[in-house]
C-alpha cells in the first residue's frame, strides 16, 4: 500500500514525468553522439583508403580493405561463439541464485503461518530434513562424465 501511495505521490509531483524527460533527452544525445562517431569513423576509413590507394592503387586498396573487414567480421563472430558457453553458464548460475532467493523469501513469508497452525514445527521438519538430505546427496555424488558442467566450480 505504501508503494502505491509513493507512486501516486510521484505522479502528482511530476517527478516521474521529469525523469522520463531526462531519460529521453539523454537517449537522444547518446544517439546523436553515436551517429557523429560513426561518421568520424567513416571518414577515417575513407582517408585510410585514399592513402592506401595512392600507394598500392585502387584495386589493391579495395581488395586489402575487403579482406581486412572480412577478417574483422570473422574474428568478432569467433569471439562471440567462444564466449557463448561462458555467458550461458553465468546466466544459469544467476537464475539458480535468483530461484534460491525466491524460495527462501517464500519460506520466510510462510513460516509464521506454519508455526501457528496445528502441525506447527512438525510441518516444517519434513521438508527441511528432505532438503538437508538432498544437499548431502548432491555433495557426495560423483559428477557425470557426460555432463558439460561437471568441471565447473559451484
Amino acid at each position: 500500500m505504501a508503494m502505491l501511495a509513493s507512486l501516486i505521490s510521484g505522479l502528482a509531483s511530476g517527478e516521474i514525468v521529469a525523469a522520463v524527460r531526462r531519460a529521453r533527452t539523454a537517449a537522444i544525445v547518446y544517439a546523436l553522439a553515436a551517429l557523429a562517431a560513426l561518421c568520424g569513423l567513416g571518414f577515417l576509413v575513407g582517408a585510410a583508403y585514399v592513402w592506401v590507394a595512392g600507394r598500392y592503387g585502387p584495386i589493391g586498396a579495395c581488395i586489402g580493405f575487403g579482406i581486412g573487414f572480412l577478417v574483422i567480421a570473422g574474428l568478432l563472430l569467433l569471439i562471440h561463439q567462444l564466449s557463448a558457453g561462458a555467458r550461458t553458464r553465468r546466466r544459469a548460475r544467476r537464475r539458480n541464485a535468483d530461484m534460491k532467493a525466491i524460495g527462501i523469501a517464500a519460506a520466510l513469508a510462510v513460516l509464521p503461518t506454519l508455526l501457528k497452525g496445528k502441525g506447527g514445527l512438525g510441518t516444517l521438519l519434513g521438508p527441511v530434513i528432505a532438503l538437508v538430505a538432498y544437499a548431502i546427496y548432491r555433495e557426495n555424488v560423483k559428477p557425470d562424465a557426460d555432463d558439460p558442467d561437471a568441471g565447473e566450480a559451484k
